[in-house]
C-alpha cells in the first residue's frame, strides 16, 4: 500500500460505535498516526455543532467538514469556507418530504431547527450531536440559512425511494443521498465528502495517492473515489464495501482503529 500523509474519517457508524461512543482503541490509534507525523482530520453529514465534541480527544487541528464537506471549519469551530442550499431548492425538498409524512430539521450553520419535538429520532439527534433543537412553527424565515436538510424516518425503504426522486427534482441544484439508513441529507451543490478530501490535501500539499480515508454510507463514497486508499467498515452496505481498496471490522470490533494499524504499517 501507498505510504499515507493524510487520513479523512467519516464519524458515524465509522469512528463511532452505534451507541456514539469513541473507544479508547480509536483514540489511541488516531494519537499514533499524530505520532507517526500522519495527519488526521473528520468529514461527516454532522453539523459543526455536532462534532465539536470530538476536537480535544482525537487533538484535531486541521480543518474538518461538516454538512458532507459543504461546510470546512477550522478547530475553533469557524468556518473557513461555507456554501449554502439555493433557497428555493430548499422549499422544494422540505415540501417533498412533508408531502410523505417524513419528518423535517433544516440546520443553519450554529442551528438545529425542527417543527416537531417529538419526531421519532429527535432524542437520538440529541444524544449524538449533544445539542437540543430550535422549535419552530415554519421553516420559512431559515431557507436562506439552510446548510442541510435532513429527513428522518425508520422505515429504510421510503427514505431510499425518496433519495432516488430527491436526487432527480434538485438535479444539480443540490446533493441528497442518505447518510444512515434513516437520515435523508439535502446539502449545497457541488460540494460533497470528496471534494473536502480534494481541498484539505490541496491546502496541506498532499498527493491524494497519499490519501487514506474510510466510511461506512453512501455519502461516504466520493471521499473513497477521490483517495488512493479507502477503507469500508465492515458494518457497510455491500456496494459500499465493493467500491473501496479495503474491508475493515465494523465499528462495534473497532474497525476504525483495525484500519490505522494498516495505515500505521505503510510508516514504520
Amino acid at each position: 500500500m501507498t505510504r499515507i500523509a493524510l487520513v479523512v474519517s467519516d464519524v458515524d457508524g465509522t469512528l463511532l460505535t452505534k451507541d456514539k461512543i469513541l473507544t479508547d482503541d480509536a483514540r489511541a490509534a488516531v494519537r499514533r498516526l499524530h505520532e507517526a507525523g500522519i495527519g488526521f482530520t473528520i468529514v461527516s453529514s454532522r453539523p459543526t455543532i455536532g462534532m465539536e465534541f470530538l476536537v480535544a480527544p482525537l487533538a484535531i487541528t486541521l480543518p474538518f467538514g461538516a454538512f458532507n464537506g459543504s461546510s470546512i471549519v477550522d478547530a475553533q469551530l469557524q468556518p473557513v469556507e461555507q456554501h449554502l442550499i439555493p433557497s428555493a431548492v430548499a422549499r422544494r425538498c422540505i415540501d417533498m418530504l412533508g408531502e410523505r409524512g417524513i419528518d423535517i430539521w433544516l440546520f443553519t450553520n450554529d442551528r438545529w431547527l425542527t417543527r416537531n419535538p417529538d419526531g421519532e429520532y429527535v432524542g437520538h439527534e440529541k444524544r449524538a450531536i449533544k445539542h437540543d433543537p430550535t422549535i419552530v412553527p415554519d421553516f420559512t424565515p431559515y431557507l436562506g440559512q439552510a446548510c442541510k436538510i435532513v429527513g428522518a424516518s425508520s422505515d429504510a425503504a421510503l427514505l431510499q425511494r425518496s433519495e432516488a426522486d430527491m436526487q432527480q427534482m434538485v438535479g444539480n441544484e443540490a446533493t441528497a443521498v442518505r447518510s444512515q439508513t434513516y437520515y435523508l441529507d439535502v446539502t449545497p451543490p457541488g460540494h460533497d465528502k470528496g471534494t473536502f478530501v480534494a481541498d484539505i490535501a490541496r491546502r496541506l500539499g498532499v498527493s491524494l495517492d497519499n490519501v487514506a480515508t474510510i466510511g461506512d454510507m453512501q455519502n461516504d463514497l466520493p471521499m473513497f473515489a477521490r483517495s488512493g486508499t479507502s477503507f469500508a467498515m465492515g458494518n457497510a452496505s455491500d456496494d459500499v464495501k465493493s467500491r473501496a481498496t479495503h474491508v475493515t471490522e465494523s465499528n462495534e470490533r473497532d474497525g476504525f482503529a483495525r484500519a490505522m494499524d494498516i495505515v500505521l504499517a505503510t510508516s514504520s
